[in-house]
């Protein structure tokens, strides 16, 4: 199964849903990026601070898939912020990648208080001018933060990836998102995954479409037109993630699913947290 992919606003493509990485190392990883490419996974996440930018560049030339018809996301790390630091680490990512271009590049975390997050959005303009990037956008950014990157540079990002569940909707955020074009992607899309998917609504749903909890919380997201990036190191329950395509949630199901709103799991509040 290949999932459907939404336009970004700079013209390129992102599939509806996407395999995260992390954790996923050595040959095992390499065998479950390229297990997960086979079964029809075409956006693979990946980040310079997860340390498998070569696992996942290696699953890549081992696929028989086409280059052209994969995203490669990859992200900066906090410690690399700045201009010429930015272009550095890139291509510290790119080497390990092994690859001609990166499809969507992202910051990270935005670091407020080190406060060098627009010249780093600056170089990844002049990356995506110089073709080594096809996608810019960030990761854990505000609405606020967002709009000062489009007041100082004039170019708003084409995503911004976020914690995002049924017990974080982000709603107000994710209006933000869709008033300004900008691709919501999902990091945790399942939560703590064993508390989430006993909720009685979601395993009520479940038992009702015939299809686990995962798969309704991870529709929970398609219906909202946000990307989510679920990981598993087990082939079935990758196969299961990706198998969300073939039934659907009405409005009121959303919206039941989205009241188990109860905020952030993780304290990583982009205003303060910190990852270098």
């Amino acid at each position: 199964m290949i999932a459907p992919a939404y336009s970004l606003r700079d013209g390129n493509w992102i599939p509806a849903i996407g395999l995260g990485t992390y954790g996923l190392n050595d040959q095992a990883g390499i065998e479950s990026i390229v297990s997960g490419i086979a079964d029809g996974y075409r956006l693979l996440d990946t980040a310079y601070n997860y340390g498998n930018e070569d696992v996942v560049g290696e699953a890549v030339r081992r696929t028989d898939v086409d280059r052209s018809d994969l995203m490669i996301t990859t992200k900066l790390p906090g410690r690399h912020h700045g201009f010429d630091e930015t272009l550095a680490s890139f291509e510290e990512s790119r080497r390990r990648l092994d690859l001609d271009w990166v499809d969507l590049y992202l910051i990270h975390w935005p670091l407020p208080r080190i406060d060098k997050y627009v010249d780093t959005w600056r170089a990844m303009i002049r990356l995506r001018e110089k073709g080594l990037v096809r996608s810019i956008g960030v990761s854990n950014f505000t609405a606020d933060m967002l709009d000062r990157l489009e007041r100082e540079t004039h170019v708003v990002p084409a995503v911004n990836q976020v914690e995002l569940h049924p017990y974080f909707p982000q709603e107000e955020l994710r209006a933000y998102h869709d008033e300004h074009d900008i691709r919501t992607e999902c990091w945790s899309p399942l939560a703590k995954r064993t508390e989430l998917l006993q909720e009685g609504v979601i395993t009520a749903l479940a038992a009702e479409k015939g299809v686990t909890p995962a798969q309704v919380v991870l529709r929970w997201h398609v219906e909202l037109e946000a990307v989510p990036i679920p990981k598993s190191a087990d082939a079935a329950r990758r196969r299961e993630n990706l198998d969300v395509f073939s039934f659907t949630l009405a409005p009121e199901e959303v919206e039941a699913i989205s009241a188990l709103s109860r905020g952030r799991l993780w304290g990583a509040d982009p205003e303060t947290h910190e990852e270098f």
